[in-house]
């Protein structure tokens, strides 16, 4: 049996982070190295799935709640646009493989990736 991610580590209170909000089954933090004004961490608490495209294809359910609290978060935190990145694979940024969204807001305007 693996070690548990960070994120169930913060989850269970091993290591301090606030949590910013949460529902039945994901909680929010914020990233430790931000890349944007706000940048807001959305975690499912089950570490089964690695990726968002093995999140998709095993809890269609548990996804949309993650979007609809990234879509909360952003509500509260900014004016309600927001970025939802999910990096896939390690040359796509993921370092830790326990599926979570970015949601990044404010002063994006420069790091456009365009529509």
């Amino acid at each position: 049996m693996s070690e548990p991610s960070i994120f169930t580590r913060i989850r269970t209170g091993e290591i301090p982070s606030e949590i910013i909000a949460e529902t039945e089954n994901a909680f929010a933090i914020r990233d430790i190295a931000p890349k944007a004004p706000v940048h807001l961490l959305v975690i499912p608490k089950t570490e089964q799935y690695r990726n968002v495209v093995e999140l998709a294809a095993g809890d269609p359910d548990l996804l949309s709640e993650v979007v609809g609290l990234a879509n909360s978060l952003a509500a509260e935190h900014a004016d309600g646009d927001f970025r939802l990145v999910f990096n896939t694979g390690p040359n796509a940024g993921q370092t830790i493989f326990h599926v979570h969204a970015h949601v990044l807001a404010g002063g994006l305007e420069e790091a456009s990736l365009g529509a």
